[in-house]
């Protein structure tokens, strides 16, 4: 194991800047997932600690060592791509064997971490097969098998289960976190899917243009949000925000709504700004009989064990999570409340939680 540490780190391609000025440690043991959207920088930033990507300033540590100039095979580092990457000619246990059979690993050694590794994957059946003849997850378990076998200080992936049908991606995802559990390596995973980034992350760094807008662990993300980005990234669906204004008793009032905000806990101690942006989670609204708030019902999207109910409250549109799964009809009015304790505040110019 080892941990890894960024420091102010640069990274240009074409001369255009990437990553500018970016700090970072990994703790040893961790496993923490880079999210963000396409074109972010967080699959660059894992390709330039793997060594694949020259950096243009700062440095790279792992496990104490400047590895910022360092060639990729000297990094001892095991890394998962999102295309598999597999030799087609030679087997399963050949591809898994083939880097440590090229840096003349003994053959005992070979087999036995081969052997180790097949059985922690569930691919000892599979090792003389090629991988014309296994299904996509199996393949997956290879490249991941590939990289274990070589006994890496960090393991690195990216983005490996987004070739994978829903299914799969969720066995595998199970597969990845017992996988952890049991090395307690340090991982670093690139994903833009917030669902693998909430059940796998020891913390998740989320990433927006080449910059970290929030490091956290999942819950912290979730529940306190940095930013409308962040809060807006992370939740399906969406966070809802309604525009406002905070009034003197501390509540929180909109042109259809008003909430006492009295409990409400500021990130900052700064003035009040006037004009501000209220956060709600879907399901943090409660479909009540005689509920506080009312709104017309636009669309009702049946999820199995829950129900979306889109409402219209004047002329904004909010996204409520029923769990009661009664009937509903469009342009029916509904009554509901709004858990005060959970919601978020944001200052309306920068987007920064207040």
């Amino acid at each position: 194991m080892a941990y890894v540490s960024l420091k102010n780190l640069g990274i240009e391609l074409g001369g255009q800047k990437i990553i500018e000025q970016l700090d970072l440690d990994v703790e040893e043991g961790e496993f923490l997932v880079l999210l963000g959207p396409s074109g972010c920088g967080k699959s660059t930033l894992l390709h330039s600690i793997a060594g694949l990507i020259d950096i243009a300033a700062g440095s790279i540590e792992i496990a104490g060592i400047d590895v910022s100039d360092a060639e990729p095979s000297d990094r001892q580092i095991g890394m998962v791509f999102q295309s598999y990457a597999l030799y087609p000619t030679m087997t399963v246990e050949k591809n898994m064997s083939f880097g440590l059979r090229i840096n003349g690993v003994p053959k005992a050694e070979i087999q036995e971490r081969i052997a180790r590794v097949a059985e922690m994957l569930q691919l000892q059946s599979l090792l003389q097969r090629k991988p014309a003849q296994l299904s996509g997850g199996q393949r997956q378990r290879v490249a991941i098998g590939r990289a274990l076998v070589r006994e890496a200080r960090v393991f690195l992936f990216d983005e490996p289960l987004s070739n994978l049908d829903a299914k799969l991606r969720t066995e595998l995802r199970r597969e990845l976190k017992l996988l952890h559990q049991n090395l307690g390596s340090t991982m670093l995973y690139v994903t833009h899917d917030q669902v693998e980034a909430m059940t796998l992350a020891s913390r998740i760094v989320v990433m927006r243009a080449g910059k970290i807008q929030q490091l956290g662990t999942p819950t912290e993300v979730y529940e306190r949000p940095a930013n409308m980005f962040v809060a807006g990234f992370l939740g399906a669906p969406a966070m809802n925000f309604i525009p406002g204004k905070l009034g003197a008793d501390k509540s929180f009032i909109s042109e259809h709504m008003e909430l006492n905000m009295s409990a409400y806990v500021c990130d900052a101690q700064k003035p009040e700004p006037e004009r501000v942006v209220l956060g709600i989670r879907p399901e943090h609204m409660q479909m009540r009989e005689n509920g506080a708030y009312s709104g017309q019902l636009s669309l009702v999207e049946p999820m199995g064990n829950h129900q979306l109910l889109w409402l219209n409250v004047g002329s904004q549109q909010l996204c409520l999570l029923d769990h009661d799964n009664r009937n509903f009809s469009v342009g029916e009015v509904v009554s509901f409340d709004i858990d005060a304790g959970r919601v978020s505040l944001f200052e309306a110019t920068s987007g920064l939680r207040l």
